[in-house]
């Protein structure tokens, strides 16, 4: 901030940059907080994993992602599920 104040105070646009990332470091402390400084969510437990798939609640299967467009593409192969099953 003092940077920025001192060498660029005419820089609306680095202004609100920084004002944006301070932001969403406040934001991302915060919610680390309420998570007990866990960044994210525990798993739930096993036995409730079984009893939700035995339900239909959750379903289970392989994921498989995209390596080339990781953050774009990805799926999952429920098992039991595929062409080769004939039944």
């Amino acid at each position: 901030q003092n940077y920025l104040d001192n060498f660029w105070p005419d820089l609306k646009a680095a202004h609100e940059l920084f004002d944006s990332i301070v932001q969403a470091r406040r934001e991302r402390e915060s919610e680390s907080q309420e998570n007990h400084g866990k960044e994210y969510p525990e798993h739930l437990p096993v036995e409730v994993l079984e009893a939700g798939i035995k339900s239909g609640r959750y379903l289970q299967g392989a994921l498989n992602v995209n390596k080339h467009r990781a953050q774009l593409e990805a799926f999952v192969r429920l098992q039991g599920a595929g062409s080769k099953d004939t039944g």
